[in-house]
């Protein structure tokens, strides 16, 4: 499957007449939020209307830097969803340019070192490829590593959890300074929806148990382990159906947006928005936020929309 020419003009239009407008950008879709003061960071950034690395350097900025997250010398996790052996305009994987461009930033502030992998679906070595992510991270100085390797996941225990009380974790997880999660927005068969915390099965060595005991409950526990420092939510080209891979060109809508937060449940919950989903309708998103995990309360968050449509 590919996006034509033709089908990138449906899916423009698409957003233009109305049907897919980004709603996380309009004000009453989110109701009254908090402004941001002066010199202060917001708890969430939403910007739109440019290419995924544009995109990221101006909702960075305004998050406060990448100095925020990443000290010099320490050593940078980027965590991108690559499950699937699909290319770039297939919407199933994140973004190659943005997880490039997240690399090299963390150098630019003065990372020692960056690494890359996600445990996918598909073979792994194809799904690196395919997706354009391991040439981006290496093109910018990234080391890729394994996920289909069992040697490199360690059990743990994950602390007040009632279902998914351990785990085999990959160890870049475990031992990273910094985590840079970086989802690619979509639907989810039986999530419901894929962003900053479902993007976490991709850490951890049994996807199987997750799906075959509570899959809302253990996405909503695992964060307990360890949250992402920073989540960088690629919401470029999203699956509005059909997700995890997608069946046709049909289910994509170019929405141009990235959502950027520190808090994974907050960043989710504007996410569901752009998803055109109700929050409330992602079992795991008040599940996390009654552990503790971040918040779904947009209407208190401070909120910074950046457009950057000329």
């Amino acid at each position: 499957m590919r996006i034509t020419r033709q089908g990138f003009i449906k899916l423009g239009f698409s957003v233009v007449a109305g049907g897919l407008l980004p709603p996380l950008l309009r004000k009453p879709l989110l109701g009254k939020t908090k402004d941001v003061a002066a010199n202060a960071s917001p708890d969430l950034v939403a910007v739109k209307e440019g290419s995924p690395v544009q995109m990221f350097d101006a909702g960075i900025k305004a998050l406060g830097g990448l100095g925020r997250f990443v000290r010099k010398g320490q050593i940078v996790l980027v965590k991108p969803n690559i499950g699937w052996d699909k290319t770039p305009s297939e919407g199933a994987d994140t973004n190659p340019e943005l997880v490039g461009r997240v690399v090299a930033a963390a150098y630019e502030v003065g990372a020692r070192k960056v690494y890359c992998f996600d445990h996918p679906v598909n073979v792994e070595a194809d799904c690196y490829r395919r997706s354009g992510i391991e040439k981006a991270v290496k093109d910018h100085g990234g080391e890729m590593r394994a996920g289909s390797d069992q040697g490199m996941y360690r059990k743990v225990a994950i602390q007040g959890a009632s279902v998914l009380k351990e785990a085999l974790v990959h160890e870049l997880y475990l031992d990273c300074d910094v985590v840079i999660n970086v989802p690619v927005l979509k639907s989810h068969g039986g999530g419901r929806m894929t962003a900053s915390l479902k993007n976490l099965m991709g850490v951890v060595w049994d996807r199987r148990f997750w799906h075959r005991t509570d899959l809302q409950r253990c996405i909503a526990e695992f964060p307990l382990l360890r949250k992402p420092d920073l989540n960088v939510v690629d919401a470029y080209l999203v699956m509005m159906e059909h997700g995890p891979y997608g069946a046709s060109t049909e289910d994509l809508a170019l929405k141009k947006m990235q959502i950027l937060s520190a808090d994974p449940v907050l960043a989710d919950t504007a996410a569901a928005k752009v998803l055109e989903r109700s929050p409330e309708t992602v079992p795991y998103l008040r599940m996390a936020s009654d552990l503790g995990v971040g918040s779904m309360d947009l209407a208190r968050a401070a909120i910074k929309r950046i457009s950057l449509k000329a």
